[in-house]
């Protein structure tokens, strides 16, 4: 028998160098979600907003006088202060919003004392100096800094008061006018003290002592000047609890609903896509870690609508995923290599998955500019995920797909669900 002397081209083996690649990125990919989950639900425990951490929720309306009209700018300047009395009592996340044009929503989560925080809010915080004369020679207007602290000498509550140099200026000759003479100090027209000036004063510090029985009413007032006299009169509106246990119900029932959810897509991405489906569920690992270090990062506060958001999110990672896997299949179908199938696949796929992002970020939009509090949470969350599903599914994904393809470890159509 004849043998020709053309001999057959062997199919190439596997590359064990590519091989080695993807198996290196499984095990990074896994590394980090298995070693970072535990800080990160931490951190994202810290970050818990109203009606998952229990705190309080009010609402004040600002009221017009005639010498304080309310402006936008007063709107304004009003939050710039509750978030200066917010800070100053160490509230982690608060929401401090505008409602309508006069309103304004404060909502502070796990504070410990809601009264407290309800009582120093809405105080004007006018704070006066008076002569003898009944003349206000000086107010808060110039006041840079105020604490309170236990006096070493007799162990009094008192507030430590800074003026700027105008006010320093102005304090001074006060003080030397008035020698020997009170000067009295009113916060919100209430008589704080009235002690005697004994030398003038030309350092620009000020002692508050006398009015307060213990360091927390000290303390209280010190925020008070500290944060600055409101622009408008204020009227509390509204004000509600919200108890920690019906927030920690709603967590764990929605932790518990997203876990199996979640636990059903990977499974049926495995079994009916098979190899594409395991890049998919490594993708959605990659698309998981993004989006909670980009709430991280950008301090979000974490919501019951912030989690259904993510949660709608991570299925439409799924479904551009779903997209583009069927392409591939249609693509391997017609006899194409695995490589060439890949990159028709997500050509083709492309224009399908970017119409239906954009129409949903469209619509994320406008709940955004017109919604407030929760919708605005679900909106900023559900945003995040369209835009890192993107990246996932049109980047990662298909990275992880060539290297499957250029290692040639499984070339068998079929198990690319073809």
């Amino acid at each position: 028998m004849a043998v020709t002397q053309k001999q057959q081209k062997k199919k190439p083996g596997v590359n064990w160098v590519e091989v080695g690649k993807l198996t290196l990125l499984i095990l990074l990919v896994l590394g980090l979600a298995v070693g970072l989950a535990k800080p990160l639900a931490n951190k994202l425990q810290e970050r818990l907003g109203l009606d998952l951490r229990g705190g309080v929720h009010v609402v004040f309306e600002a009221v017009p006088t005639p010498e304080t009209p309310v402006t936008a700018d007063s709107i304004t300047r009003l939050i710039a202060t509750f978030r200066n009395r917010v800070d100053a009592l160490g509230v982690t996340e608060p929401v401090i919003q505008p409602e309508g044009s006069r309103r304004v929503v404060v909502e502070l989560p796990g504070v410990k004392d809601p009264e407290e925080a309800v009582r120093v809010l809405p105080r004007t915080a006018h704070l006066e100096f008076k002569t003898e004369d009944g003349k206000t020679v000086l107010t808060g207007k110039d006041l840079i800094d105020a604490r309170a602290q236990l006096n070493p000498g007799n162990n009094e509550p008192v507030v430590l008061l800074k003026f700027n140099k105008k006010g320093a200026e102005i304090f001074g000759r006060v003080t030397t006018a008035n020698v020997q003479r009170r000067i009295a100090i009113f916060l919100d027209d209430q008589l704080l003290t009235a002690p005697v000036v004994e030398e003038p004063i030309t350092t620009g510090d000020a002692v508050i002592r006398g009015g307060y029985e213990t360091l927390k009413e000290a303390q209280q007032d010190a925020v008070l000047l500290r944060s600055g006299a409101l622009p408008v009169k204020v009227k509390l509106m509204e004000k509600r609890s919200v108890g920690p246990s019906l927030g920690k119900d709603s967590l764990d029932r929605s932790l518990r609903a997203g876990m199996i959810g979640i636990a059903f897509i990977f499974i049926f991405m495995l079994l009916y896509y098979r190899v594409p489906g395991l890049v998919a569920d490594l993708s959605l690992f990659v698309y998981g870690l993004i989006v909670i270090g980009i709430f991280l990062l950008i301090n979000a506060t974490l919501t019951l609508p912030g989690i259904a958001g993510f949660i709608l999110s991570f299925g439409m990672a799924v479904d551009a995923n779903i997209i583009i896997y069927e392409r591939l299949k249609e693509e391997l179908k017609t006899g194409k290599t695995l490589r060439a199938a890949i990159d028709a696949g997500f050509r083709h796929a492309f224009r399908a998955i970017l119409d239906a992002n954009v129409t949903t970020l469209i619509a994320t939009a406008v709940l955004y500019y017109f919604g407030s509090g929760p919708i605005r949470g679900f909106a900023v969350t559900l945003s995040i995920g369209i835009l890192t599903s993107m990246f996932t599914a049109i980047m990662f994904t298909r990275f992880v797909l060539h290297l499957v393809a250029r290692s040639r470890l499984i070339l068998n159509p079929k198990a690319y669900g073809a």
